[in-house]
């Protein structure tokens, strides 16, 4: 019993597993705020635009909820774009200018010296001219 809850124990309490349970907690706090917005301030503001006694909550064909559903779509779309925005552009961008630049290429060819035309590295003879070329070079 002793050993499985040291097991657990490192296993719950990892660097990885409490960044984890963090971005969880941030992520569903982060989703109530921007569906509050969604519901109290956004989408009435499109009610006024689509008057309706009951406002956007009102709009519906038959038992459809098509406000309910265009205020889950518009809060899907306001989340997405800062998900995206924070994880794909800016994280990105750090991660660009983090890395180190990178190493100068080595050269693929060199010049001849009877008739200045490039060549393979590694090439004992010229493919232009048909010199034999020193090992030097």
């Amino acid at each position: 019993m002793k050993g499985l809850w040291q097991e657990f124990r490192n296993f719950a309490f990892k660097g990885n597993m409490i960044d984890l349970a963090v971005a969880v907690v941030i992520g569903g706090a982060f989703g109530a705020v921007v569906t509050s917005l969604v519901k109290n301030i956004i989408m009435p503001i499109l009610g006024y635009v689509i008057p309706n006694k009951d406002g956007y909550r009102g709009w519906h064909i038959g038992q459809l909820m098509v406000g309910e559903f265009l205020s889950d779509v518009v809060n899907f779309i306001i989340i997405a774009a800062a998900v995206f925005i924070i994880i794909v552009k800016l994280l990105g961008y750090l991660m660009k200018k983090a890395a180190p630049p990178p190493a100068p290429a080595e050269p693929i060819t060199k010049e001849c010296p009877l008739c200045l035309m490039a060549i393979p590295l590694k090439a004992r003879k010229c493919g232009h001219c048909t010199a034999d070329l020193p090992a030097s070079l």
